[in-house]
């Protein structure tokens, strides 16, 4: 029976093959390839939302909101080092 769902064209090239191969275990290669694209797009989307955390962090110091890092040890700390 004919799929209902539009499907894609992938290329089997060598890191995906190998992927497939290590993580796939026994299921169809294209369940394979499926789960790997699933548990691609949610590390890109923590990777994104850890990226934005760190800006939002680093914009939280630069304009004194959080007070957790102390500019003044860490400019003796490097005057230490020269």
């Amino acid at each position: 029976m004919p799929s209902t769902k539009p499907r894609i064209q992938v290329t089997l090239d060598a890191e995906l093959a190998a992927a497939v191969s290590e993580l796939g275990g026994t299921k169809p290669r294209s369940r394979a390839v499926h789960d790997l694209a699933l548990r691609g797009a949610q590390a890109i989307r923590a990777e994104r939302h850890q990226r934005q955390e760190a800006l939002e962090f680093l914009r939280r110091l630069d304009s004194g909101e959080d007070d957790r890092f102390d500019f003044s040890v860490s400019e003796q700390l490097h005057a230490t080092r020269r």
